[in-house]
């Protein structure tokens, strides 16, 4: 063999790696930064040193990742419709009062209009349902009124969402009559985490049902883009790729899974259903009923991003409005459309935030309308419109949540908590610019 056959036979490089596997180099930033947090706090909430922290620290344990899911959905689900607000070069700033006003209404449907006025005894399970509905019809059209405004009217929607910012928060004050409502139903407030969660046996069954659909969208994903003849990906990258998913889906619910329910709360679960808890049985919460709910409201904006007429329309519009308009997209009744999925997504929000807390109180919501913004900006979301996605917003509501349990864990007082956040906002804005120069976005 010779030596020229023996240099071509080298193994390849790092760069050639990283070409191969086609890697988003926005994402690797943000799960890098996640990552980084994560380990920053798993460190100082630790005892001795860096080594022993690392394994000894508070935040990565099955009880803290758990807390900080249920804690990041509420944001999360709303921070895909902004992605959608942004994008088109709007913004929503009363994403936080109008999941107030909806909070409100279901609270006094489920608490007072339906057992009260018309008889439904509690625990009936059309006490839940219908209050979810009224509140997701309530969302709905509040944002598409506000949509309205902004589309036919030509308001900016910095003024339209400014005003319902003050409206609907004093709406909802109106509503409740100033006072908390609750208890809410039973039933209801499993939706909002520790209360609702799949156990393990059943959860175990999700994340493996979810790495086998990974599976196939993967291959699926090869065998169209061989179809049409475009460029794919090796096979060892595809291999990799699609490990790595498996792996951190699985890990997710392992990790769920370790966190178990405390000896007296599983014997009164037992003794609800009048059963004797066996000695020495030992249980998982599992996965929360909230993050299921993420997870169905992720995968069904990343579909209408991706697959839709009116997904393609959004980011048409968003990249040059008037181009769109000439190509005949309605984008007067488009923007109706985003600021209508935009509040219901506030009522879903509502729905587990509310669950979670178990009552409607005058402050829920508070500054949601900076963290969703602040989750879909951090995910990616260009401000100047026409970029962004789903999973990004979800990661930056993540990284905001886990920056905020990481600094209340190891004593950081709230003030300096929000500036720490504010400029982190700053700093991922302006990473962003330079990242859109330099590759020419």
């Amino acid at each position: 063999m010779s030596d020229d056959t023996l240099s071509g036979a080298k193994s390849p490089t790092a760069r050639n790696l990283f070409n191969a596997l086609q890697l988003d180099t926005r994402l690797l930033g943000m799960i890098g930064a996640f990552v980084f947090i994560c380990l920053t706090f798993q460190v100082f909430t630790g005892d001795g040193n860096i080594f022993k922290a690392l394994v000894n620290g508070n935040f990565l344990t099955p009880r803290n990742i758990f807390n900080l899911t249920i804690q990041t959905v509420s944001v999360a689900i709303m921070a895909t419709g902004m992605v959608f607000i942004i994008v088109t070069r709007h913004i929503d700033l009363s994403v936080g009062a109008l999941l107030a006003t909806c909070s409100a209404i279901m609270a006094v449907t489920q608490t007072q209009f339906m057992p009260q006025w018309l008889g439904f005894e509690l625990g009936n399970p059309l006490i839940w349902i219908t209050a979810i509905a009224v509140g997701l019809l309530a969302g709905v059209l509040i944002g598409a009124f506000q949509g309205w405004m902004v589309g036919y009217l030509g308001i900016p929607a910095f003024i339209v969402t400014l005003g319902g910012l003050l409206v609907w928060r004093n709406v909802a004050w109106f509503i409740t009559s100033g006072q908390t409502i609750g208890p809410l139903d039973e039933t209801f407030k499993k939706i909002g985490g520790i209360g609702g969660t799949l156990g393990t046996t059943w959860s175990w069954v999700v994340g493996i049902l979810a790495a086998i659909a990974v599976l196939a969208m993967q291959y699926n994903g090869r065998k169209r883009a061989q179809a049409h003849d475009f460029p794919t990906k090796p096979l060892w990258a595809e291999g990799v790729i699609s490990g790595l998913m498996v792996a951190m889906i699985l890990g997710f619910v392992a990790t769920l899974n370790a966190y178990e329910i405390p000896t007296r709360r599983l014997e009164r679960m037992f003794e609800t259903r009048g059963e004797i808890m066996p000695d020495g049985l030992v249980a998982g919460y599992g996965i929360p009923y909230s993050v299921l709910l993420l997870i169905a409201v992720a995968v069904v904006m990343t579909i209408v991003a991706q697959r839709t007429r009116l997904g393609r329309y959004i980011f048409a519009t968003g990249g040059n409005p008037d181009a769109a308009e000439l190509s005949g997209i309605n984008t007067r009744f488009l923007t109706v459309k985003v600021f209508a999925i935009m509040g219901g997504l506030c009522a879903l929000g509502a729905v587990v935030g509310s669950a979670r807390l178990g009552f409607s109180t005058n402050d829920i919501g508070t500054l949601d309308e900076l963290r969703v913004i602040a989750a879909a900006v951090i995910g990616g979301t260009a401000l100047a419109g026409g970029v962004g996605t789903i999973y990004g917003a979800i990661l930056g509501a993540l990284i905001m949540q886990s920056l905020q349990s990481g600094m209340a864990m190891v004593g950081v007082d709230a003030p300096l908590q929000n500036i720490v956040v504010g400029i982190v906002l700053v700093l991922a804005v302006f990473v962003d610019i330079i990242y859109r120069k330099r590759t020419g976005d």
